[in-house]
């Protein structure tokens, strides 16, 4: 397993990918001195900031808040490296020095936040205990290292990390965790009534296409639009490159789904803002889209999947299907191979159906493997798509290399589910239920936030 994946697996399990930073709404950078206009409060603007400021003193973000004081407990520097090491250690894509600059700034506001969340725990008395961040940490090991410790140890000391580091993140989530079972989770109340009201509208709505659809928002307003247009579009850039989805959405997004990797659920088209109902309706599953401009801010959305409500999933389909391949001996000449790959293209023209290819096959040097036991969610994407799409006795395009060899896939039988009915009374109850404890747990970390003394030097 290489660096990059383990240290990917390792903040898979805890839930904590960091992604780079997002920028504040207010500019950083210098501005030229003069006259300031007096801004009037708007509703956009409820400050009334002009928009030409003069900023005194320095403005690197990342000096200005190299570490800080939370309520007493110090934030250090080697903290924040030792966190900001295991962020670059899973990028998939290479971190320029601004961006570098903007993630120093959002380690910080994590390690703030961590910070609180221990210290409302303790206060509360139901603080992480020592042994339950240890289990956490030994299953870490028994994951990704056999179950050596030791070995996770020194990995995170060849990355620049320390097993304190990780430990310490670890108990910022078990106390969270602990404070919303004691605070929030218990005044958390849905109705009988709102729960049949949300499957009558399911049942009527029977049939119509859904989205599960992830997004990372960022409000803007007047003032700011362009900084926070030009921070989405960094964002999209390295989700382009291969970051992670879920990682950025924890770190990025200002929605309450931000806990949850942006992950908004199944949703319909008119439960959204036209300008992402719009953008859904030409996406593909897997895709990205944005930034989108909508009312308050821009949003980048990602189509997790779709599907019709209470029909059939068809990626539960269950699948009979042939593969048909065909390899290249060592040494074979560009030449050799395009006449063999031809040969291949024009035995597969000939199938008449599944049960042709058995005979065909020898005559040519195929081999040939079956399977009618082939769930369709469980192929890759692109595979899956086009099989989903085939009548029985037809077959994808060929697909390869001279090195793995080429191969096609025939479809040979298909078992779709049933339509699935609607949730349980229990599911829908349960969901409501996640969706109000993670809107009060937002408002209860922002008053964390607005409650502590912190010193920034």
């Amino acid at each position: 397993m290489s660096v990059k994946q383990l240290t990917k697996a390792l903040f898979a399990r805890t839930g904590t990918v960091m992604a780079a930073a997002a920028m504040t709404g207010l500019a950083l950078a210098p501005m030229a001195a003069g006259a300031q206009t007096v801004a009037v409060p708007t509703a956009d603007n409820p400050f009334g900031l002009p928009e030409d400021i003069t900023l005194f003193g320095k403005t690197d973000p990342d000096k200005r808040t190299a570490k800080a004081i939370v309520n007493g407990f110090v934030i250090t520097g080697t903290d924040i490296d030792q966190r900001v090491a295991l962020v670059t250690a899973a990028s998939e894509a290479p971190i320029s020095e601004e961006e570098m600059l903007r993630l120093r700034v959002q380690v910080l506001r994590n390690l703030i936040d961590e910070t609180l969340k221990i210290q409302a725990a303790e206060a509360n008395e139901v603080a992480a205990k020592p042994e339950e961040v240890e289990q956490t940490y030994q299953q870490l090991a028994a994951q990704n290292f056999a179950g050596e410790p030791k070995k996770m140890d020194a990995y995170l000391q060849s990355i620049n990390s320390s097993p304190a580091s990780l430990k310490r993140q670890i108990e910022g989530e078990v106390a969270w965790e602990n404070l919303l079972r004691r605070l929030i989770m218990p005044f958390v109340n849905v109705s009988a009534e709102e729960v049949n009201d949300v499957l009558k509208r399911m049942n009527e709505a029977k049939g119509t296409d859904e989205y599960r659809v992830g997004e990372i928002y960022l409000p803007a307003t007047t003032e700011n639009r362009a900084a926070v247009l030009q921070n989405a579009q960094a964002i999209m850039q390295q989700l382009q490159q291969g970051g992670s989805f879920v990682a950025y959405a924890r770190q990025y997004s200002e929605a309450s789904t931000a806990v949850v990797g942006g992950d908004l659920g199944w949703v319909r088209l008119g439960q959204l803002p036209p300008q992402l109902a719009a953008a859904l309706r030409t996406m593909n599953t897997g895709q990205l889209q944005g930034p989108i401009e909508i009312p308050g801010g821009f949003s980048i959305i990602y189509l997790i999947n779709k599907r019709q409500v209470l029909m059939a999933d068809p990626a539960e389909a269950v699948l009979s299907l042939k593969q048909i391949s065909i390899s290249f001996a060592p040494g074979v000449t560009q030449e050799q191979a395009e006449a063999r790959v031809n040969e291949f293209g024009a035995y597969i023209d000939g199938l008449r159906g599944c049960a042709d290819v058995e005979e065909g096959a020898k005559k040519i040097g195929a081999d040939v493997v079956s399977n009618d036991q082939i769930k369709a969610a469980n192929l890759p994407e692109q595979l899956r798509n086009i099989l989903l799409n085939l009548q029985i006795g037809q077959a994808t395009p060929p697909f390869g290399g001279i090195q793995e060899g080429v191969r096609v896939l025939m479809l040979c039988g298909r078992d779709d589910p049933k339509d699935s009915g609607a949730p349980t009374f229990a599911a829908v109850m349960d969901q409501i239920e996640q969706e109000r404890v993670q809107k009060r747990a937002q408002r209860y970390l922002r008053d964390l936030r607005n409650d502590a003394y912190i010193e920034y030097n």
